[in-house]
């Protein structure tokens, strides 16, 4: 005969984690709702906790006649005193209402407790609103100063000495002791830790704060090496090709100046183009100059040429046609360098001619030469005179990023001189 044996209980499905998580979150918004209620009114706080000590711990001993009754054992009678009715609402005010300035006065409130106490033990009276003297040593601990809680341990290891003399007929005074001083040491801890643990919380706070504005100055860093990148670029681009219009301009306007009387049209048409780039470069400049200081980020995708060594022959060429000599030299292999570095080598040699034909004017004998190296590029241009402004300061800039210096200054022979070294090390291998 076959017994069928009774199906093993399911066993009982684990709790899963995620079902705590919204009663957390709840607690969460409360405490949160609490203590921003808490910070608008303070006084309601420490109202509502002098309420619960009253109704928990004072109104029983008025119901009752105090801790121990007239009815009670006569070694209970004979430690404790029975106080009247008058004297016990006193005695218990004078505990209990010093906790309503706890939190903004905890060393003149633990002193107010600490002394009313001693003269109720000093009577022989108990209460159960001694409980007061636990609070006001928890408040100091969490909102005093750590060199008031020196004075306040000893006071209250010299009270609660007393209790346990007092309390000796009922109990040993050892037993008394530990159990007084525990609960003692229990307020104080738990002061401590909330303490500590508010102290970190604040830290926390202020270290993401300090952080979050480190993230902003960073981008804003970064949004104004990319407008001063962006302004550098359309300085050397748009610049160049304006000075060399400007001087074409000037240029057959003076030779047309001189011809038939049916030129006359062409000869204003190029003035009109002179004047007119001349217009164009100063706003360029002041449009420039708004982009290096603004604080607004550049919009928009940022897109520029990028020409190369290969380029220089065109731009010589440009600028012998608006009247420059330019000798050019190039020794050692150009096809070697990366992009950045042929790019950086055009731009400094477009600023530093274009200065020339700015200042210097047609006519100016411009030496040009680059020494390629197996570790260093050296660029030179002599010729013109001074050079200033943003352009001197763009091209130190672009000698700086590769490790490398620029120096201007006049020539020995006369005329003016840019000399630059960039480094060709790790640094255009890593390029």
């Amino acid at each position: 005969m076959t017994t069928l044996s009774p199906a093993p209980a399911p066993a009982a499905a684990p709790e899963e984690p995620g079902a705590i998580a919204p009663l957390v979150a709840r607690l969460g918004r409360a405490g949160r709702r609490l203590r921003g209620a808490d910070l608008a009114r303070p006084w309601v706080l420490d109202t509502a906790l002098v309420a619960v000590v009253f109704l928990m711990f004072c109104l029983p001993d008025l119901l009752h006649g105090g801790v121990v009754d007239a009815d009670g054992p006569r070694r209970f009678r004979l430690a404790f005193t029975r106080l009247p009715l008058a004297a016990m609402l006193a005695a218990q005010a004078a505990l209990v209402l010093p906790l309503l300035w706890r939190r903004r006065r905890p060393a003149p409130a633990f002193a107010a407790v600490a002394a009313v106490f001693v003269l109720q033990w000093a009577v022989g009276a108990a209460l159960h609103a001694d409980v007061a003297l636990f609070i006001a040593l928890y408040s100091l601990a969490l909102h005093g100063r750590p060199r008031q809680l020196l004075w306040a341990c000893a006071v209250m290891t010299a009270e609660l000495a007393l209790v346990a003399v007092r309390v000796s007929v009922v109990v040993s005074v050892a037993d008394a002791l530990f159990f007084l001083l525990s609960t003692a040491t229990a307020a104080l801890t738990l002061g401590l830790v909330i303490r500590i643990r508010r102290a970190q919380l604040a830290a926390l706070r202020d270290r993401a704060a300090r952080l979050e504005t480190e993230r902003d100055q960073r981008s804003r860093l970064a949004a104004a090496a990319e407008r001063a990148r962006v302004a550098r670029e359309m300085h050397d681009i748009v610049g160049h090709h304006l000075s060399v219009v400007i001087t074409l301009a000037d240029a057959g306007a003076c030779a047309t100046a001189g011809a038939a009387a049916e030129s006359g049209r062409g000869a204003e048409a190029l003035r009109l183009i002179g004047g007119t780039g001349r217009q164009a470069l100063g706003e360029l400049r002041r449009v420039l100059g708004v982009l290096r200081d603004t604080d607004a980020p550049p919009a928009g995708p940022q897109l520029s040429p990028q020409p190369g060594l290969a380029d220089l022959d065109a731009l010589c060429h440009g600028v012998r046609a608006a009247g420059l000599d330019v000798v050019y030299r190039t020794a050692g292999k150009a096809e070697a360098l990366d992009e950045g570095v042929q790019l950086t080598v055009y731009r400094i040699v477009q600023e530093a001619v274009t200065n020339t034909l700015k200042h210097a004017g047609a006519g100016t004998r411009v030496d040009l030469a680059i020494d390629i190296g197996a570790d260093r590029l050296g660029i030179q241009v002599r010729g013109g005179r001074r050079h200033d402004g943003q352009g001197l300061l763009g091209m130190r800039e672009r000698v700086a990023l590769y490790g490398g210096h620029l120096s201007a200054g006049p020539a020995p022979g006369g005329g003016w001189t840019v000399a630059a070294t960039l480094e060709l090390g790790p640094r255009e291998g890593a390029a």
